[in-house]
């Protein structure tokens, strides 16, 4: 053997170790390979669920909500676009009170910094709210800062606000939203799933700092609005009412007060106004007692305006005329209770029309002595009390009208002329709106149609009307009505120049809730009436509960009747009659 061809020790050693080298390396691509063959050909979806998860982000796309609309399209409940600002308290706690500066001088008190320091720092959480329903162009205000100053971690989720551009106009109507934008209370509630819609959603790819990332690729579902609901409420007559039944609670010192103003043709709801009532925009007078709905929820005994109500079931019997005699006695007394007028007087001797100008309780009871009680009660049955007034509004009282087998002598008197009965205002205006329209009665609506996203109008059906006592009894009625107005009756004060007025007053005792026992010297007072009495077209019924002590319907609650009707019968172009009022003989 030659040297050349000769290994030297040194040789041999080096070439085994390339040897295992090379195993080695081909043995961990051979890994790598099965590895690599493992995920592309098995695990191929589940790894890019991860990739997908650890870069992108999801989000709810709210539907706007839909508008609640008064009959001529105005607003009174909408939508606008809003923002709640999130944060990651893992990319924002070293930049904390650079972040919250930036907040603070953007958004104003709508975040505390120090409070928002101590957000940004919460230990072991990806996730807290910072500041909840701004309006769009404020979140957008402080995220454009904080992404020119490079401040990462806080983001923004899509919100719908709901807003009332008229404050508290028709709040009570309305109703309002509570935390999770549900509606509570009024037309919110009530057609709470025909305006709310759809939402719909957005993933989008965000960057480690998580920002969106432009142009990525995204996956939108588009959200679907909510459809608009059109009320029969006209904006205008209804805050010229809310604001001069304010000034006649205060005036009166009453504990609360309402008003309603209803087409007596149509049975649409015009106005319907309370006070005390809240802001659902401003969110303020969120109490119980002012968010409850008075007009259709609060129960009453109404008094003297129900005198109507007899008067009409004797004359559809043809047992009464106006000009119908009866002596009124200087007092009775029924099942040991006695029973007087709120004047004193001896023996009167006066006509149909006398009692109702006069509002004598005696009169009222000796006239109602010719129905038995099942008669009597029928009447009022027919007339819509002791039943829903038919809103359909969420929440209606129907009223309490005790079963004729369960009355009393005294039961029969006092119900009568509006005592011993609770009923809602609702039902007041619906039963002497069917006086106004010749006896015939209809379920009052506050609704007229929906408007759905792509602008089809569809309209809710007309009322259905119901003959409760005949024409003839009506005028009777509406005859009687007109003396009530008259310079010599309880309500002058209801006169509207160059129109003729028929009106009932009511004093009531108010019921202690607790006791169920009448309170002397409180009252709840009020006023219904119709124009043009000789070819009506609205009734506006006005009530003021516990007003001060000599407080009559016909001194404080006439006089608001007579403002809202003037406006009501301007505003729709009701021109009067021309008719003179008639002459009514209110003794005999």
């Amino acid at each position: 053997m030659t040297t050349a061809t000769r290994l030297t020790r040194r040789q041999i050693v080096t070439r085994r170790r390339l040897r295992i080298g090379l195993a080695l390396v081909v043995f961990l691509f051979g890994i790598f390979g099965i590895r690599l063959f493992q995920i592309q050909g098995f695990d191929t979806s589940a790894y890019a669920a991860m990739a997908d998860d650890a870069g992108t982000r999801s989000t709810v796309v709210p539907a706007d909500r839909g508008e609640i609309l008064d009959r001529n399209g105005v607003p009174l409940a909408t939508s606008m676009s809003g923002m709640t600002l999130t944060a990651d308290p893992s990319l924002t706690a070293e930049n904390a009170p650079q972040i919250a500066r930036i907040l603070s001088e953007t958004l104003g008190d709508d975040i505390d910094y120090f409070e928002a320091i101590e957000q940004l720092r919460t230990p072991n959480s990806r996730f807290v709210y910072l500041v909840k329903d701004l309006p769009a162009w404020s979140a957008d205000a402080a995220l454009k800062a904080l992404q020119e100053a490079d401040l990462n971690g806080v983001f923004a989720e899509q919100k719908s606000l709901r807003s009332y551009p008229g404050g508290s106009v028709a709040a009570n109507l309305l109703g309002h939203l509570d935390a999770s934008a549900s509606g509570v209370g009024g037309l919110e509630q009530q057609y709470d799933a025909l305006l709310k819609g759809t939402d719909g959603s957005a993933t989008y790819t965000v960057s480690p700092s998580g920002q969106r990332i432009p142009l990525a690729d995204s996956d939108v579902t588009e959200m679907v609005p909510g459809s608009d609901v059109i009320t029969t409420i006209d904006r205008d007559l209804q805050w010229y009412a809310d604001q001069r039944l304010a000034e006649a609670v205060q005036m009166s010192s009453a504990d609360w007060g309402l008003a309603i103003t209803m087409d007596v043709k149509t049975c649409q709801v015009l106005q319907m106004s309370q006070v005390p009532t809240f802001d659902p925009d401003a969110g303020s007078g969120m109490t119980p007692e002012n968010t409850v709905s008075r007009a259709y929820q609060t129960v009453y005994e109404p008094g003297s305006v129900l005198k109507t109500v007899t008067m009409a079931a004797l004359a559809d019997q043809g047992k009464i005329a106006p000009d119908t005699p009866i002596v009124v006695p200087s007092g009775m007394n029924v099942d040991g209770f006695p029973i007087g007028d709120y004047w004193e007087h001896g023996v009167l001797n006066l006509t149909a029309a006398g009692v109702i100008a006069k509002s004598s309780n005696l009169g009222t009871i000796v006239a109602a002595q010719q129905m038995d009680d099942e008669t009597m009660h029928s009447y009022f049955r027919k007339f819509g009390f002791g039943q829903s007034s038919g809103t359909g509004l969420p929440g209606e009282s129907q009223g309490i009208l005790l079963d004729a087998s369960t009355w009393t002598r005294a039961n029969h008197a006092t119900i009568s002329f509006g005592q011993g009965i609770s009923v809602t205002a609702m039902q007041v205006v619906r039963a002497i709106g069917a006086i106004a329209n010749g006896g015939s009665m209809c379920e009052p609506t506050v609704v007229s149609g929906f408007q759905s996203p792509d602008g089809v109008t569809s309209s809710e059906p007309a009322a259905e009307m119901t003959q409760v006592v005949s024409q003839d009894a009506a005028r009777a009625v509406t005859t009687m009505m007109e003396a009530v107005t008259a310079d010599d009756g309880t309500a002058p004060a209801a006169q509207i120049p160059g129109y003729r007025v028929a009106g009932k007053t009511g004093t009531a005792w108010r019921v202690d809730p607790e006791s169920g026992t009448y309170i002397r010297g409180q009252n709840t007072v009020s006023f219904i009436g119709f124009a043009p009495a000789d070819a009506p077209r609205f009734v506006t019924y006005v009530v003021l509960d516990k007003p001060y002590a000599a407080a009559g319907g016909g001194s404080t609650a006439a006089p608001v009747f007579h403002d809202v009707m003037t406006m009501a019968l301007q505003r729709f172009g009701v021109v009067p009659t021309g008719a003179p009022s008639p002459t009514i003989a209110q003794e005999w």
